[in-house]
């Protein structure tokens, strides 16, 4: 649930999402605002997209699995375009393959995306 506090990995979980996005801004990552449809100021919009569920599932997975395993999370929603971009930068600088599923088809993340950008 959306600002939900309760797991006991809460804060580390935050914590190591905000270093995840410096991470990938100094690799090139641009937000994509367009996908937040809030009337809100740009730096509240890219603060929306780092809560996104997707996020929050890859972060919990590199935190409490070993280097090298695959990270695999399940959507019953559409991945957004901010958020497939952001899998491709985490899946590069943490060296993990990370397999999204969404209603549509499987994403496979080695850096790139298996879909070829056709989702």
């Amino acid at each position: 649930m959306v600002g939900d506090i309760a797991h006991p990995q809460t804060e580390q979980l935050h914590a190591f999402l905000e270093t995840l996005s410096d991470k990938i801004r100094k690799e090139g990552y641009v937000p994509d605002t367009s996908c937040v449809l809030h009337d809100v100021d740009n730096d509240e919009k890219e603060n929306l997209l780092w809560g996104h569920s997707e996020r929050f599932a890859i972060a919990f997975g590199i935190l409490n699995t070993t280097l090298g395993t695959t990270i695999r999370v399940a959507k019953n929603l559409r991945v957004c375009n901010d958020c497939h971009v952001a899998t491709k930068y985490i899946s590069k600088i943490m060296e993990r393959e990370i397999i999204v599923w969404d209603v549509k088809r499987f994403h496979h993340f080695e850096g790139t995306c298996s879909c070829g950008e056709y989702w």
